[in-house]
């Protein structure tokens, strides 16, 4: 399966970090155990370890001898269904599950000194803000998809967080 992946106009001898991880994230989905990107500018190889690991290797051509970089090595946790989930994590049948939509630090509060936007108890609507996820020091608000009332908070304030952990559990 052959995909073009476009470069970094600043810069095109490189990928950014979001296109590596993209790939990375398709790779992890595909299956498949390895693949291999290499342009006249560039090479990234990919290889999963197990079904849990996936590593990655970036190298840049220069005019001295080739110089391997480790870009990203990354665990990533092999994608379950909701269904898989669900039962592990939630209380009762009329709870849902507000999950990441994507990698990166979860935060709480709006900042610091903030009150946090939501506690267990509260009630939420549909859009509301429940946190941010950091990611490449873009602080990303992450809206309710559902309306109803915090059960669990499932994840403690600022770490790390991977796309589709879930975050909060939410009777609807």
């Amino acid at each position: 399966m052959s995909k073009e992946l476009p470069t970094n106009s600043d810069n095109n001898n490189k990928m950014d970090i979001k296109q590596i991880q993209d790939l990375i994230r398709f790779v992890a989905k595909a299956g498949v155990s390895e693949v291999e990107l290499e342009t006249e500018d560039f090479k990234i190889v990919i290889k999963t370890k197990n079904e849990n690991e996936v590593t990655t290797q970036y190298v840049q051509p220069i005019a001295q001898p080739q110089v391997i970089h480790t870009a990203v090595a990354l665990e990533q946790v092999a994608p379950q269904p909701a269904a898989e989930i669900a039962p592990v994590i939630s209380s009762s049948a009329n709870t849902k599950i507000i999950k990441s939509p994507m990698i990166g630090t979860f935060y709480r509060r709006p900042s610091p000194d903030k009150e946090v936007f939501v506690k267990v108890g509260d009630s939420i609507n549909k859009g509301d803000t429940v946190c941010i996820i950091e990611a490449m020091k873009l602080f990303n608000e992450i809206e309710a998809e559902v309306s109803g009332k915090i059960v669990k908070v499932l994840v403690d304030d600022s770490t790390p967080v991977e796309y589709d952990q879930p975050l909060f559990e939410v009777e609807v």
